[in-house]
């Protein structure tokens, strides 16, 4: 079955796994969103929930994180992987917004990327998430998914994101990446797959696949 036969496929069986696909990061704004989607680089969306429950709580905009003070950051991300670089980058970026966008985070890519520790897939995450932009977000989820189903022959997520791009069509991108995020989550995990519980694992090509 050719990769785009099997995009068809796997939108008909996740949606119906997944009939409301989305972020699993805790948001009620994009600012939050990028927020939570820094502190989430390297860290579970669980750790993060905990942790922006009451960081937002404190500071729920970039006008009032903007005027906190690092140390006090750092008590609020004490518990999450990097919490000194992260702390600083939430602050910096708070900063920036307030100086160069007035309080609002950019639904430009360009803007987003020059942001401290905002990459290309947080980018993504948020144009996706937070503007409805069609973007695939490469986490290492998709990327494992993706090339174990054959939709993709990749080694870098660069690759990856090219890849499903050119074959997904667009109305379906913003699902599909959570689709896709959600099945290696849950199903298609890294060293245990749930093969035998899969939905979609008659049109997989991973070669260890079990059940």
């Amino acid at each position: 079955m050719t990769p785009k036969k099997k995009i068809v496929v796997l939108n008909d069986v996740l949606s119906q796994s997944y009939p409301h696909p989305k972020s699993e990061l805790e948001y009620i704004s994009p600012f939050q969103l990028l927020i939570a989607t820094i502190l989430a680089a390297q860290s579970t969306d669980k750790q993060v929930n905990v942790i922006t429950r009451k960081l937002f709580q404190r500071a729920p905009d970039a006008e009032s994180m903007s005027v906190m003070e690092l140390d006090e950051v750092k008590e609020f991300v004490r518990s999450i992987n990097y919490f000194n670089n992260k702390a600083k980058n939430i602050l910096d970026v708070s900063r920036i917004l307030m100086e160069r966008y007035q309080g609002e985070v950019p639904a430009n890519r360009e803007a987003l990327e020059s942001l401290p520790g905002v990459g290309r897939k947080t980018a993504n995450v948020v144009l996706g998430n937070a503007f409805g932009q069609p973007v695939m977000p490469v986490d290492t989820h998709v990327h494992r998914v993706s090339n174990r189903i054959g939709l993709v022959t990749t080694t870098k997520v660069e690759q990856t994101e090219n890849a499903l791009m050119a074959i997904i069509p667009e109305a379906w991108v913003i699902d599909f990446h959570h689709y896709l995020l959600l099945h290696g989550r849950y199903t298609c995990k890294a060293k245990k797959p749930e093969c035998g519980k899969c939905p979609v694992s008659h049109i997989c090509d991973y070669p260890d696949k079990q059940g």
